[in-house]
C-alpha cells in the first residue's frame, strides 16, 4: 500500500505522541521534555526522553529514537502499514485504498440479453400468419438463387449479449435497501409489526426499516445480473440440491450501516416467532465486519448524541431514539468486544451497559467488566445500567415514562460500585473470610487494569473503606459554624488535602510544577510526592502515613489544611476522586498560567504561555460540556 507523505503528516499531526508513548512508558515532566526508563533496553536510571514540541524521541542510552510511527513499528515489532492502519482508525484520517483493496468491493454482473428485431421479411410473414392474412405463393422461389447466400440464417440470429460490467457492493446493498423498503407497503404483517411495537412512520423512515418478501428467489428475480454480488454478500446461498434461495424471507428487514452511512448489512426478523432463528443478520463480507460495528452509531452521531448506551437489539435502539434518548447501540448479534467498546470510547470516556436482571444478564455483564477493565485509562468512565427482569428498555419506558427511564439512567451505578455489589453479593461480607474473598477476586480484577494511572489503587481503596478495613485516615472538622466565617480555603490547600489523603493522585497534579512558585507549601507538597512517588507502598493508608512523614519538616502546616478542608466526601469513590483532582487541577494551572503570563522573561515564553492557555480552556470547556 503506498500512503502519500501529506497522509502520514496529517496522520502525526493528530497524534500526540507524549499521549502515546505514555500508554506504554512511565513518563516524568522534566523541563520542555518528558523522561522515563527506556522500553528498548534495560536501565534503572531514566534515559529516554520526548519532545512533546517536536513530536519525537530519543534514548541516550541506546540510541533509539523516531517519531510515533517508528515507536509503535519497534515496540510491537509492526510493519508500516499495520501501523499507520492503526493510526488511521486512532485519528480518523482515512488511508488510500490501493488497488487490491478496491478490487474486494467489485463484482462482475451477469450478461443481459435482448431480442434482435427480425428480418423485415421475417415480420412481415409473421404478421400475416398472425392476421390470418393469405401470402402471395411463387412455386419457383424454391429453386431460385439467393442474393444473400446467408440470407436464410438471419432468422435464427435471436439474441445479442450486452458485455458484462462491474458491479460495486456497496451500490448494490443500496439498491437493496430501497428495493425492501419498497416491499414494507405490501406486508399488512409487516406494517402490523412496527404498529404494535409503536413505531412511527418517521421513525420507520428514519431508520429505513423494510420487508422481505416470502418468495425463495426474490432478490434473483429483482437483480437479475447481480447474483454474483449477492453471493459474495451472503444474501443468496446454494442449497445441497445446487439451487440458489434468499437468505432472508418473510422478515422485518433493518438496514446496517456503516460510520459514514452507507447500507453494508441487514438484519432480519421472523414475522412468525415459530420461526428459528428468530433475528438473522446477513453474514460478513468484504464490507460488511460485525465486530467492528455498532448498529445505531451512525444514527446517533447524525443525531449529535453525546451519552452512549449499549443496550441489547435492535428494536431497543430505535424506540429509544424515538422517545427522544439518542446515542443508543447494540451489537451485531454478537457478544460486545474490546473493539466495540473502543469504538464507543473514541464518541465520549463516558459510556454506560444495559444488562438484564437476570442470571444471564450478570453472567454478561462480569464478561463485559473484565473485557472493559483493560480499557480504562485515566478519565473514562462506565456504567452499569442493570434492568429490571422482563424488562427491556423500550417496555421499561412505557412502564415508567420517559423522564423516569432517564433518571434511572442517570442513576446507573458507576463501575466501582457495580462490581462492589456482584462481589458482596457472591460472598459474605460480614465474615472475614468473606472479605478475604472479596479482596482476593478484586486483586484479579484490578491486575486487568493499565499498569499507569490511579484507577487500580483508587478501586482497592474504595473497598477496603466499605470492607472497614484498618483505621481510616478522616481529618476532623470543628463544628462550631461561628468559625467557618473566619476560614478562608485556598484551591491549593483542597489540592494539597487530596494528594497527601490518596497520593495517587498526585498524576493529576504534576503538572503544575512547572508553573508554582517554589515558596508555596503546594509546591513543597509536589517536589517531595515527585521524589517518593516510585517508592510509595501499594496500601492507601501506609502510602498516606508515608507521605505524613517525607512532608514532617510543614507537619503543622498540614495539620491545619487538613483539619480545614475535610475532603473525605470526595473520595467516596475513585470516580470523585479522579474528577475532583482533574477540577481543582485544571483551575491551578488556570491561575498559575495567567500569573506567569503578567512577567513573561521573553516574547517567545509569552506565545507558549498563551497556547498552554488556549489548550487548557479548551479542555476545561469540553468538560464543562460533557458534564
Amino acid at each position: 500500500m503506498a500512503i502519500p507523505q501529506h497522509t502520514i503528516d496529517q496522520i502525526l499531526d493528530r497524534t500526540d505522541i507524549v499521549d502515546l508513548i505514555g500508554q506504554r512508558v512511565k513518563l516524568k515532566k522534566s523541563g520542555r521534555t518528558y523522561s522515563g526508563c527506556c522500553p528498548f533496553h534495560q536501565e534503572k536510571s531514566p534515559s529516554f526522553h520526548v519532545y512533546a514540541d517536536k513530536q519525537y524521541y530519543h534514548c541516550f542510552g541506546c540510541q533509539a529514537n523516531g517519531n510515533a510511527i517508528r515507536f509503535l513499528m519497534d515496540i510491537d515489532a509492526r510493519n508500516f502499514v499495520e501501523v499507520m492502519k492503526d493510526l488511521s482508525s486512532q485519528t480518523g484520517i482515512d488511508l488510500p485504498k490501493d488497488n487490491q483493496e478496491s478490487k474486494k468491493i467489485l463484482y462482475k454482473r451477469g450478461t443481459k440479453k435482448h431480442t434482435a428485431p427480425k428480418p423485415a421479411e421475417q415480420q412481415t410473414a409473421t404478421s400475416a400468419v398472425e392476421n390470418n392474412t393469405p401470402v402471395a405463393f411463387d412455386p419457383f422461389e424454391e429453386y431460385q438463387t439467393p442474393s444473400d447466400p446467408f440470407a436464410g440464417f438471419e432468422q435464427f440470429q435471436i439474441e445479442d449479449e450486452v458485455p458484462a460490467q462491474e458491479g460495486n457492493l456497496f451500490d448494490l446493498l443500496e439498491n437493496i435497501a430501497q428495493f425492501y423498503e419498497r416491499q414494507l407497503p405490501n406486508s399488512q404483517s409487516a406494517q402490523q409489526y412496527f404498529k404494535k411495537r409503536g413505531l412511527t412512520e418517521k421513525t420507520i423512515q428514519f431508520w429505513r426499516l423494510g420487508y422481505a418478501p416470502e418468495d425463495w428467489q426474490h432478490l434473483e428475480k429483482a437483480f437479475p445480473q447481480d447474483i454474483e454480488g449477492l453471493k459474495l454478500l451472503g444474501l443468496i446461498r446454494t442449497s445441497d440440491s445446487g439451487r440458489d434461495f434468499d437468505l432472508l424471507r418473510d422478515r422485518v428487514i433493518f438496514p446496517i450501516r456503516d460510520t459514514k452511512g452507507r447500507v453494508v448489512g441487514f438484519g432480519g426478523r421472523a414475522l412468525n416467532d415459530e420461526i428459528k432463528p428468530k433475528y438473522i443478520n446477513s453474514p460478513d463480507s468484504e464490507v460488511f465486519h460485525k465486530n467492528q460495528l455498532l448498529y445505531g452509531l451512525y444514527e446517533g452521531r447524525k443525531e449529535k448524541a453525546h451519552d452512549y448506551l449499549m443496550v441489547e437489539g435492535y428494536m431497543d435502539v430505535i424506540a429509544l431514539q424515538q422517545s427522544g434518548i439518542h446515542g443508543a447501540v447494540a451489537t451485531l448479534g454478537t457478544a460486545s468486544n474490546t473493539e466495540h467498546l473502543n469504538i464507543l470510547f473514541k464518541q465520549n470516556n463516558r459510556i454506560t451497559i444495559a444488562f438484564d436482571g437476570d442470571a444471564a444478564g450478570q453472567k454478561a455483564a462480569r464478561r463485559t467488566l473484565e473485557i472493559a477493565l483493560p480499557l480504562l485509562n485515566d478519565g473514562r468512565e462506565l456504567k452499569f445500567f442493570v434492568l429490571p427482569n422482563d424488562h427491556d428498555p423500550d417496555s421499561l419506558i412505557r412502564r415508567e415514562g420517559v423522564d423516569n427511564f432517564k433518571r434511572m439512567l442517570e442513576n446507573a451505578p458507576l463501575l466501582s460500585d457495580f462490581i462492589f455489589a456482584q462481589l458482596s453479593n457472591n460472598h459474605n461480607i460480614k465474615t472475614p473470610e468473606g472479605k478475604s474473598q472479596v479482596m482476593a477476586e478484586l486483586k484479579q480484577l484490578t491486575e486487568l487494569l493499565p499498569k499507569f494511572g490511579s484507577y487500580r489503587y483508587l478501586l482497592t481503596q474504595a473497598f477496603k473503606e466499605k470492607l472497614g478495613f484498618g483505621r481510616k485516615w478522616n481529618p476532623t472538622t470543628s463544628n462550631d459554624a461561628s468559625l467557618s466565617f473566619n476560614i478562608k480555603l485556598r484551591d491549593e490547600d483542597f489540592a494539597i488535602s487530596l494528594m497527601v489523603l490518596n497520593p495517587f493522585l498526585y498524576t493529576h497534579f504534576e503538572k503544575i510544577r512547572a508553573y508554582i512558585n517554589n515558596d508555596d507549601i503546594l509546591s513543597y507538597i509536589l517536589n517531595t510526592l515527585d521524589e517518593i512517588y516510585d517508592r510509595l507502598p501499594d496500601d492507601q493508608e501506609k502510602a498516606i502515613y508515608y507521605v505524613l512523614g517525607a512532608c514532617s519538616n510543614v507537619q503543622h502546616e498540614l495539620s491545619d489544611i487538613l483539619r480545614k478542608t475535610n475532603v473525605a466526601e470526595m473520595l467516596k469513590s475513585p470516580e470523585q476522586a479522579f474528577n475532583h483532582a482533574n477540577e481543582y487541577s485544571q483551575g491551578l494551572q488556570n491561575k498559575y498560567l495567567k500569573e506567569k503570563m503578567k512577567k513573561p522573561s521573553s516574547l517567545q515564553e509569552l506565545m507558549n504561555l498563551r497556547k498552554q492557555l488556549n489548550n487548557l480552556t479548551k479542555e476545561i470547556g469540553l468538560k464543562l460540556i460533557n458534564d
